[in-house]
């Protein structure tokens, strides 16, 4: 069984920086990504990262988010820069046992979520 735990949301200007974190218990899986999901729209991939450090992001956030992970730390994260207000949603922190591959945004592939962590950023 895998528990994720996420922390890290608020509320920022327009411009403004925001590092979200997954606890992970007790394996991370293969690949751990971050999802977000805005009132009214589908969850949709935001950056993924496999067990050996391979990073991907949706062209929207490339740039501007980091994914990394410490793994004396089981601990997953996303640096976010340049926050934007259509940044604004429910960040969620995903594992799945599965090469982060061409399909990782794929959020029906990922076992097990994190409970979601609220990021608003305001113009």
């Amino acid at each position: 069984q895998v528990r994720l735990v996420e922390s890290g949301g608020g509320s920022v200007q327009d411009g403004g920086s925001l590092r979200l974190s997954c606890a992970y218990y007790t394996y991370g899986g293969y690949c751990m990504g971050w999802f977000r999901q805005a009132p009214g729209k589908e969850r949709e991939g935001v950056a993924a990262i496999d067990s050996d450090g391979h990073t991907r992001y949706i062209d929207f956030v490339r740039g501007r988010f980091t994914i990394s992970k410490d793994n004396a730390k089981n601990t997953l994260y996303l640096q976010m820069n340049g926050l934007r207000p259509e940044d604004t949603g429910m960040y969620y922190c995903a594992s799945g046992f599965f090469p982060c591959d061409e399909r990782w945004y794929r959020h029906e592939r990922f076992a097990y979520w994190g409970q979601g962590t609220q990021v608003t950023v305001s113009s």
